[in-house]
């Protein structure tokens, strides 16, 4: 697996993980059961934001001593991509998890514990299968035309089902779960089982939270198959596609809370985020033929996602004023 990293740069950027993970573990949020602000969260959401671009701008400055401006240039680049696209993608996830607290009627403070292992399990996950996926590629080459027509496919069906809402009561997962353990009818503050008494002995049961915590992780799944073949248009650089994940998926908690209030304004969005994963996928299945420059990518990638905005912002407005006309 060839790359531009060596191992002072992997532990300077673990250690960074480390140094994040325990702010956004510990900071973010402040206690247990505490209600993030939309201000608190727009605080942090810049702050990891601004935290990855100077991450950005570091790597720059080293790789433009140890290996020139030309790669420097490159490899930044390619960050600055991959980071914008799995950024984006991640807006969806947001939005599931949004769906998923809303059905089963979790409130604000009992959803920290939730999010921090939803977080904790895609870091995991998503290194596991980065790593997989790399050395897969630099052995059957192949594998990019897969991905890319699987980013197609994923992208097209985003676009037409982006209007329906799946029956998360009925999901075969957690009629599965309900199969295999008591489920409390409750929720029993942040815990995912309690014990009861039924019958002289003492039986465990789960908790909704629990339900929610495994479809939580389960999206996280789901979301790491769509994103992580995507960047592999940009970059199979390993310490590229690692870094700008991990960046990405930092600031989830602080962004979870940002658009908790205010999801319905973009809903546009997910025809945005289907384009970008059809425009991927193009450019995945066209790699051998006319290998579109990273700065295209990040450009077009960039103007759908900031035209899906302002449309979903426009016709927010328009459907608030609308309702206001009719109350008058």
């Amino acid at each position: 697996m060839e790359t531009i990293a060596n191992p002072w740069l992997w532990a300077v950027f673990f250690s960074l993980v480390l140094i994040m993970l325990a702010i956004d573990l510990f900071l973010v949020g402040g206690g247990k059961q505490h209600k993030v602000s939309v201000k608190e969260a727009a605080i942090w959401s810049v702050i990891w934001v601004s935290v990855s671009m100077l991450f950005a701008a570091g790597l720059w400055w080293y790789l433009r001593d140890t290996a020139g401006p030309e790669i420097a240039n490159a490899k930044t680049l390619e960050f600055i991509t991959g980071y914008l696209i799995e950024k984006s993608l991640a807006i969806d996830n947001v939005f599931v998890w949004l769906m998923i607290f809303s059905v089963f009627a979790i409130p604000p403070e009992l959803q920290k514990r939730v999010l921090v292992l939803g977080v904790l399990g895609a870091i995991v996950l998503r290194t596991v299968m980065i790593f997989a996926g790399v050395w897969l590629i630099t052995q059957f080459h192949w594998l990019l035309y897969v991905f890319g027509a699987f980013l197609l496919f994923t992208g097209i069906k985003m676009w037409w089902a982006a209007d329906q809402e799946p029956d998360l009561q009925n999901n075969p997962l957690v009629l599965w779960v309900r199969r295999r353990f008591n489920v409390t009818e409750e929720l029993e503050g942040e815990k995912f089982f309690v014990r009861r008494e039924v019958n002289g002995r003492w039986v465990r049961y789960a908790t909704p939270l629990f339900l929610v915590l495994v479809l939580v992780e389960f999206s996280d799944v789901i979301f790491a198959v769509d994103s992580i073949p995507a960047i592999f248009a940009i970059t199979t650089d390993p310490f590229i596609v690692l870094t700008s994940n991990i960046f990405a998926i930092l600031g989830l908690r602080a962004m979870y809370f940002l658009l908790a209030d205010m999801a319905d304004r973009f809903s546009l969005l997910k025809y945005g985020l289907a384009l970008v994963l059809v425009f991927i996928g193009a450019k995945m299945l066209l790699i051998d033929i006319y290998k579109i420059p990273v700065a295209v990518s990040l450009s077009v990638v960039a103007l759908i996602i900031a035209t899906s905005v302002v449309l979903s912002l426009r016709q927010s407005r328009s459907t608030d004023a609308e309702q206001e006309h009719r109350a008058d």
